[in-house]
Protein backbone atom coordinates (compact mmCIF):
# COMPACT_ATOMS: atom_id res chain seq x y z
CA UNK A 1 0.00 0.00 0.00
CA UNK A 2 1.34 3.43 -0.72
CA UNK A 3 2.52 5.99 1.61
CA UNK A 4 2.30 10.12 1.58
CA UNK A 5 4.83 11.82 0.63
CA UNK A 6 5.27 15.67 0.54
CA UNK A 7 8.65 16.80 -1.72
CA UNK A 8 9.60 19.90 -1.23
CA UNK A 9 10.87 21.76 -4.05
CA UNK A 10 9.82 21.09 -7.38
CA UNK A 11 13.14 22.08 -9.75
CA UNK A 12 14.59 19.66 -12.32
CA UNK A 13 15.77 17.29 -9.24
CA UNK A 14 12.93 17.82 -7.19
CA UNK A 15 10.39 17.10 -9.93
CA UNK A 16 12.14 13.95 -11.19
CA UNK A 17 11.92 12.69 -7.85
CA UNK A 18 8.45 13.02 -7.54
CA UNK A 19 7.62 11.27 -10.69
CA UNK A 20 9.69 8.50 -9.56
CA UNK A 21 8.10 8.45 -5.64
CA UNK A 22 4.59 8.50 -7.63
CA UNK A 23 4.82 4.72 -9.30
CA UNK A 24 3.89 3.34 -5.71
CA UNK A 25 2.65 6.35 -3.62
CA UNK A 26 0.79 9.51 -3.59
CA UNK A 27 3.12 12.84 -3.70
CA UNK A 28 2.74 16.14 -2.91
CA UNK A 29 4.70 18.50 -4.75
CA UNK A 30 4.97 21.57 -2.89
CA UNK A 31 7.01 25.14 -4.79
CA UNK A 32 6.20 28.68 -5.54
CA UNK A 33 6.82 28.26 -9.14
CA UNK A 34 3.69 27.50 -10.96
CA UNK A 35 5.02 27.14 -14.11
CA UNK A 36 8.02 24.66 -12.47
CA UNK A 37 4.65 22.14 -10.71
CA UNK A 38 2.59 22.95 -14.23
CA UNK A 39 5.63 20.73 -15.59
CA UNK A 40 3.62 17.59 -13.09
CA UNK A 41 0.43 18.06 -14.68
CA UNK A 42 -0.98 14.61 -15.75
CA UNK A 43 0.50 12.13 -13.38
CA UNK A 44 -2.94 10.93 -11.32
CA UNK A 45 -0.28 10.14 -8.09
CA UNK A 46 0.96 14.16 -7.87
CA UNK A 47 -0.81 16.76 -6.71
CA UNK A 48 1.01 19.86 -6.20
CA UNK A 49 1.11 23.16 -4.03
CA UNK A 50 2.23 26.41 -5.09
CA UNK A 51 3.16 28.40 -1.86
CA UNK A 52 6.33 29.89 -0.41
CA UNK A 53 8.83 27.28 1.48
CA UNK A 54 10.76 30.59 2.99
CA UNK A 55 7.26 30.86 5.66
CA UNK A 56 7.90 27.88 8.34
CA UNK A 57 3.96 27.99 8.36
CA UNK A 58 3.34 26.61 4.76
CA UNK A 59 6.17 23.59 5.29
CA UNK A 60 3.93 22.77 8.33
CA UNK A 61 0.60 22.93 6.86
CA UNK A 62 1.86 20.81 3.31
CA UNK A 63 3.53 18.52 5.76
CA UNK A 64 0.81 17.43 8.06
CA UNK A 65 -0.55 14.45 6.36
CA UNK A 66 2.97 13.26 5.46
CA UNK A 67 4.49 9.93 5.76
CA UNK A 68 7.75 11.40 5.21
CA UNK A 69 8.95 14.31 3.47
CA UNK A 70 11.25 14.72 0.63
CA UNK A 71 13.33 17.96 0.86
CA UNK A 72 14.62 19.47 -2.68
CA UNK A 73 14.75 23.16 -1.84
CA UNK A 74 17.85 25.22 -2.20
CA UNK A 75 20.95 25.19 -0.17
CA UNK A 76 20.50 29.04 1.51
CA UNK A 77 16.54 27.42 2.44
CA UNK A 78 17.97 23.76 3.34
CA UNK A 79 18.28 24.05 7.34
CA UNK A 80 15.10 26.22 8.26
CA UNK A 81 13.19 24.34 6.08
CA UNK A 82 14.82 20.76 8.07
CA UNK A 83 14.57 22.13 11.17
CA UNK A 84 10.38 22.79 10.68
CA UNK A 85 10.27 19.92 9.26
CA UNK A 86 11.93 17.87 12.25
CA UNK A 87 9.56 20.41 14.70
CA UNK A 88 7.04 18.43 12.85
CA UNK A 89 8.14 15.16 13.66
CA UNK A 90 8.27 13.72 10.09
CA UNK A 91 10.71 12.10 9.05
CA UNK A 92 12.79 13.24 5.78
CA UNK A 93 15.42 12.62 3.26
CA UNK A 94 16.88 16.10 2.47
CA UNK A 95 19.42 16.96 -0.40
CA UNK A 96 19.34 20.80 0.00
CA UNK A 97 22.52 20.38 0.77
CA UNK A 98 22.89 23.53 2.97
CA UNK A 99 26.03 24.99 4.60
CA UNK A 100 25.40 24.81 7.88
CA UNK A 101 26.27 21.85 10.57
CA UNK A 102 22.92 19.36 10.11
CA UNK A 103 24.25 17.99 13.54
CA UNK A 104 23.24 20.72 15.31
CA UNK A 105 19.85 19.41 15.27
CA UNK A 106 20.50 16.04 16.08
CA UNK A 107 19.31 15.86 19.57
CA UNK A 108 15.92 17.60 18.19
CA UNK A 109 15.31 15.24 15.95
CA UNK A 110 16.02 12.68 18.47
CA UNK A 111 13.47 13.84 20.94
CA UNK A 112 10.89 14.10 18.46
CA UNK A 113 11.82 10.43 17.02
CA UNK A 114 12.73 11.43 13.33
CA UNK A 115 14.45 9.89 11.12
CA UNK A 116 16.78 12.62 8.88
CA UNK A 117 18.75 11.80 6.48
CA UNK A 118 20.80 14.37 4.69
CA UNK A 119 22.92 14.98 1.52
CA UNK A 120 21.44 11.88 -0.25
CA UNK A 121 22.29 13.02 -3.14
CA UNK A 122 25.04 11.54 -5.79
CA UNK A 123 28.10 13.51 -4.11
CA UNK A 124 27.83 13.98 -1.41
CA UNK A 125 25.47 10.90 -1.42
CA UNK A 126 26.60 7.93 -3.36
CA UNK A 127 29.75 8.78 -3.03
CA UNK A 128 29.58 8.46 1.32
CA UNK A 129 27.09 5.78 1.05
CA UNK A 130 30.10 3.37 -0.65
CA UNK A 131 32.22 4.78 1.36
CA UNK A 132 30.16 4.10 4.83
CA UNK A 133 29.91 0.24 2.96
CA UNK A 134 33.28 -0.48 2.98
CA UNK A 135 34.34 1.51 6.17
CA UNK A 136 32.23 -1.10 8.03
CA UNK A 137 34.33 -3.85 6.51
CA UNK A 138 37.79 -3.01 6.12
CA UNK A 139 40.16 -0.57 6.77
CA UNK A 140 40.25 1.90 4.54
CA UNK A 141 43.49 4.17 4.37
CA UNK A 142 42.54 6.20 1.52
CA UNK A 143 39.68 7.59 -0.55
CA UNK A 144 39.13 9.97 -3.44
CA UNK A 145 36.43 10.85 -5.36
CA UNK A 146 36.06 12.82 -8.80
CA UNK A 147 32.71 13.91 -9.89
CA UNK A 148 31.30 16.53 -11.77
CA UNK A 149 27.76 16.84 -14.27
CA UNK A 150 28.81 18.37 -17.92
CA UNK A 151 26.66 19.40 -20.85
CA UNK A 152 27.25 16.77 -24.08
CA UNK A 153 27.71 20.34 -26.01
CA UNK A 154 31.05 22.28 -24.94
CA UNK A 155 29.31 26.24 -25.67
CA UNK A 156 32.16 28.69 -25.61
CA UNK A 157 32.70 30.72 -23.20
CA UNK A 158 32.60 28.49 -20.60
CA UNK A 159 31.38 25.18 -21.96
CA UNK A 160 29.23 24.36 -18.73
CA UNK A 161 25.82 24.48 -17.46
CA UNK A 162 24.66 23.99 -13.88
CA UNK A 163 22.04 20.97 -13.26
CA UNK A 164 21.04 22.25 -9.98
CA UNK A 165 21.23 25.58 -8.12
CA UNK A 166 23.40 27.65 -10.22
CA UNK A 167 24.44 29.66 -6.32
CA UNK A 168 24.82 26.27 -5.21
CA UNK A 169 27.59 26.14 -7.73
CA UNK A 170 28.91 29.06 -7.35
CA UNK A 171 29.73 28.43 -3.84
CA UNK A 172 31.69 25.49 -4.49
CA UNK A 173 34.73 28.18 -6.14
CA UNK A 174 34.35 30.48 -3.52
CA UNK A 175 34.16 28.37 -0.28
CA UNK A 176 37.57 26.79 1.52
CA UNK A 177 37.89 23.11 0.47
CA UNK A 178 38.84 20.68 3.58
CA UNK A 179 40.53 17.59 2.90
CA UNK A 180 41.98 14.99 5.28
CA UNK A 181 45.59 14.85 4.81
CA UNK A 182 47.67 12.14 7.04
CA UNK A 183 45.04 11.64 9.81
CA UNK A 184 44.62 15.67 9.78
CA UNK A 185 42.29 18.27 8.36
CA UNK A 186 43.59 20.28 5.92
CA UNK A 187 42.45 23.35 4.30
CA UNK A 188 42.65 24.68 0.81
CA UNK A 189 41.57 26.98 -1.78
CA UNK A 190 39.11 26.12 -3.90
CA UNK A 191 39.65 25.78 -7.49
CA UNK A 192 43.44 24.53 -6.21
CA UNK A 193 45.34 21.45 -7.20
CA UNK A 194 44.28 20.92 -10.52
CA UNK A 195 44.79 17.38 -12.48
CA UNK A 196 44.07 16.86 -15.85
CA UNK A 197 42.10 12.85 -15.88
CA UNK A 198 41.26 11.34 -19.41
CA UNK A 199 38.09 9.35 -18.94
CA UNK A 200 36.22 6.66 -21.29
CA UNK A 201 33.67 8.13 -23.31
CA UNK A 202 34.26 11.82 -22.65
CA UNK A 203 37.80 12.61 -22.95
CA UNK A 204 40.00 14.96 -20.73
CA UNK A 205 38.62 16.59 -18.04
CA UNK A 206 39.98 19.05 -15.38
CA UNK A 207 39.79 18.38 -11.49
CA UNK A 208 39.89 20.27 -8.63
CA UNK A 209 39.73 21.40 -5.25
CA UNK A 210 36.26 21.66 -3.72
CA UNK A 211 34.79 21.14 -0.47
CA UNK A 212 32.89 17.96 -0.98
CA UNK A 213 32.98 15.63 1.97
CA UNK A 214 31.33 17.28 4.74
CA UNK A 215 30.22 15.26 7.09
CA UNK A 216 33.16 12.40 6.35
CA UNK A 217 35.16 14.72 7.95
CA UNK A 218 33.29 14.70 11.19
CA UNK A 219 32.08 10.87 11.02
CA UNK A 220 34.48 8.67 9.66
CA UNK A 221 37.98 8.23 10.60
CA UNK A 222 39.99 7.34 7.36
CA UNK A 223 43.64 9.29 6.90
CA UNK A 224 43.73 10.68 3.78
CA UNK A 225 40.33 11.82 1.69
CA UNK A 226 39.33 14.10 -0.68
CA UNK A 227 36.62 15.21 -3.19
CA UNK A 228 37.78 17.05 -6.76
CA UNK A 229 35.04 18.26 -9.19
CA UNK A 230 35.21 17.63 -12.90
CA UNK A 231 35.03 19.91 -15.66
CA UNK A 232 36.25 20.61 -19.40
CA UNK A 233 39.81 21.90 -19.16
CA UNK A 234 39.72 25.70 -18.82
CA UNK A 235 37.27 26.08 -16.68
CA UNK A 236 39.04 26.75 -13.68
CA UNK A 237 40.67 29.51 -15.04
CA UNK A 238 38.16 30.97 -15.51
CA UNK A 239 36.28 30.92 -12.25
CA UNK A 240 39.91 32.08 -10.85
CA UNK A 241 39.71 35.19 -12.78
CA UNK A 242 35.94 36.40 -11.61
CA UNK A 243 36.99 35.11 -8.51
CA UNK A 244 39.98 37.00 -7.75
CA UNK A 245 38.32 40.09 -9.35
CA UNK A 246 35.86 40.18 -6.96
CA UNK A 247 32.76 38.99 -8.83
CA UNK A 248 31.70 36.54 -6.33
CA UNK A 249 32.01 39.33 -3.68
CA UNK A 250 29.36 39.72 -1.08
CA UNK A 251 30.18 42.69 0.57
CA UNK A 252 27.94 46.15 -1.19
CA UNK A 253 29.83 48.18 -3.48
CA UNK A 254 29.20 51.35 -4.76
CA UNK A 255 28.18 51.74 -8.67
CA UNK A 256 27.05 54.53 -9.89
CA UNK A 257 25.36 55.54 -7.72
CA UNK A 258 23.66 52.58 -6.34
CA UNK A 259 24.66 49.74 -3.80
CA UNK A 260 24.83 46.38 -4.80
CA UNK A 261 26.08 42.83 -4.00
CA UNK A 262 28.94 41.76 -6.69
CA UNK A 263 27.52 38.17 -6.95
CA UNK A 264 24.04 39.54 -7.60
CA UNK A 265 25.73 41.53 -10.67
CA UNK A 266 27.19 38.48 -11.84
CA UNK A 267 24.60 35.93 -11.25
CA UNK A 268 22.12 38.26 -13.22
CA UNK A 269 24.24 37.83 -16.27
CA UNK A 270 26.01 34.71 -15.64
CA UNK A 271 23.17 32.10 -14.57
CA UNK A 272 21.26 33.11 -17.87
CA UNK A 273 24.12 30.81 -19.70
CA UNK A 274 24.54 28.74 -17.55
CA UNK A 275 20.78 27.42 -17.95
CA UNK A 276 20.18 23.85 -18.53
CA UNK A 277 17.64 23.64 -20.98
CA UNK A 278 14.58 21.37 -19.93
CA UNK A 279 16.00 18.52 -22.63
CA UNK A 280 19.25 19.37 -23.17
CA UNK A 281 21.77 16.96 -22.92
CA UNK A 282 24.24 16.17 -20.31
CA UNK A 283 26.11 13.94 -18.05
CA UNK A 284 27.67 12.86 -14.53
CA UNK A 285 30.49 11.33 -14.40
CA UNK A 286 31.95 10.25 -11.20
CA UNK A 287 35.24 8.00 -9.93
CA UNK A 288 35.93 6.39 -6.41
CA UNK A 289 38.79 5.25 -5.26
CA UNK A 290 38.99 3.50 -1.78
CA UNK A 291 42.11 1.76 -0.76
CA UNK A 292 42.91 0.30 2.34
CA UNK A 293 43.03 -3.28 3.85
CA UNK A 294 40.70 -5.86 3.53
CA UNK A 295 41.11 -9.20 5.19
CA UNK A 296 45.08 -7.72 6.16
CA UNK A 297 45.40 -7.85 1.98
CA UNK A 298 46.00 -4.89 0.46
CA UNK A 299 42.96 -4.10 -1.93
CA UNK A 300 41.94 -0.93 -4.04
CA UNK A 301 37.77 -0.61 -5.26
CA UNK A 302 37.12 1.87 -8.04
CA UNK A 303 33.53 2.20 -8.88
CA UNK A 304 32.94 4.26 -12.34
CA UNK A 305 29.67 6.03 -13.15
CA UNK A 306 28.49 8.03 -16.37
CA UNK A 307 25.39 8.60 -16.79
CA UNK A 308 23.53 10.48 -19.44
CA UNK A 309 20.25 12.31 -20.43
CA UNK A 310 17.47 9.61 -20.56
CA UNK A 311 15.70 11.61 -24.12
CA UNK A 312 12.56 8.56 -23.50
CA UNK A 313 11.65 10.49 -20.03
CA UNK A 314 13.26 13.53 -20.71
CA UNK A 315 14.87 13.59 -17.41
CA UNK A 316 18.48 14.93 -16.63
CA UNK A 317 21.41 12.53 -15.61
CA UNK A 318 21.87 14.74 -12.60
CA UNK A 319 18.18 14.41 -11.69
CA UNK A 320 18.86 10.78 -12.08
CA UNK A 321 21.12 10.49 -10.32
CA UNK A 322 20.96 12.80 -7.27
CA UNK A 323 16.99 12.09 -7.04
CA UNK A 324 16.94 8.47 -7.50
CA UNK A 325 19.67 7.72 -4.70
CA UNK A 326 17.29 10.36 -2.49
CA UNK A 327 14.21 8.26 -3.28
CA UNK A 328 16.06 5.42 -3.03
CA UNK A 329 17.03 6.17 0.89
CA UNK A 330 13.61 7.28 1.34
CA UNK A 331 12.07 3.54 0.09
CA UNK A 332 14.37 2.43 2.15
CA UNK A 333 13.09 4.40 5.13
CA UNK A 334 9.58 4.32 4.45
CA UNK A 335 9.98 0.19 4.33
CA UNK A 336 11.55 0.41 8.08
CA UNK A 337 14.76 -1.04 6.55
CA UNK A 338 16.67 2.22 7.62
CA UNK A 339 15.03 3.68 11.20
CA UNK A 340 18.02 5.08 12.78
CA UNK A 341 16.87 8.26 15.15
CA UNK A 342 18.28 11.62 14.72
CA UNK A 343 20.50 12.93 12.16
CA UNK A 344 21.93 10.21 9.51
CA UNK A 345 24.70 11.81 6.27
CA UNK A 346 24.38 8.66 3.86
CA UNK A 347 27.66 7.22 5.67
CA UNK A 348 25.57 5.92 8.43
CA UNK A 349 22.99 4.70 5.43
CA UNK A 350 26.04 2.90 4.02
CA UNK A 351 26.85 0.60 7.04
CA UNK A 352 23.77 -0.53 8.09
CA UNK A 353 23.61 -4.13 6.75
CA UNK A 354 21.67 -4.50 3.32
CA UNK A 355 21.27 -0.70 2.70
CA UNK A 356 24.15 -0.49 -0.09
CA UNK A 357 22.72 -3.66 -1.77
CA UNK A 358 19.32 -2.38 -1.81
CA UNK A 359 19.95 1.28 -3.07
CA UNK A 360 22.32 -0.77 -6.13
CA UNK A 361 19.25 -2.64 -6.88
CA UNK A 362 17.08 0.50 -7.01
CA UNK A 363 19.43 2.23 -9.02
CA UNK A 364 20.13 -0.16 -11.56
CA UNK A 365 16.32 -0.36 -12.15
CA UNK A 366 16.39 2.86 -12.86
CA UNK A 367 19.11 2.34 -16.28
CA UNK A 368 21.95 3.97 -13.00
CA UNK A 369 24.88 1.27 -12.90
CA UNK A 370 27.87 1.77 -10.93
CA UNK A 371 30.94 -0.28 -12.64
CA UNK A 372 33.27 -1.82 -9.62
CA UNK A 373 36.44 -2.93 -10.37
CA UNK A 374 38.39 -4.87 -7.55
CA UNK A 375 42.23 -4.36 -7.89
CA UNK A 376 45.15 -6.67 -4.99
CA UNK A 377 47.58 -4.45 -4.50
Amino acid sequence: MGKNVTVLGAGMVGRAMAIDLSQKHTVLSVDRDASSLALLAGNSNIKTQQGDLADARVIQETISQADIVVDAVPGFMGFETLKTVIESGRNIVDISFFPEDPFDLDELAKSKGVVAVMDAGVAPGMSNIILGNHHAKMEVSDFTCYVGGLPRERVWPYEYKAPFSPIDVIEEYTRTSRLVEGGQVVEKTALSEPELIDFDGVGTLEAFNTDGLRSLIKTIDVPNMKEKTLRYPGHIELMRVLRETGFFGEEKIQVAGQSIRPIDFTTSLLFPKWKLGEEEEEFTIMNILIKGLENQAPILYKYELLDRYNPATKTSSMARTTGYTCTAVTQLVLDGLYQKKGISPPEFVGEATGCFAAILEYLKQRGIHYHLKKTRL
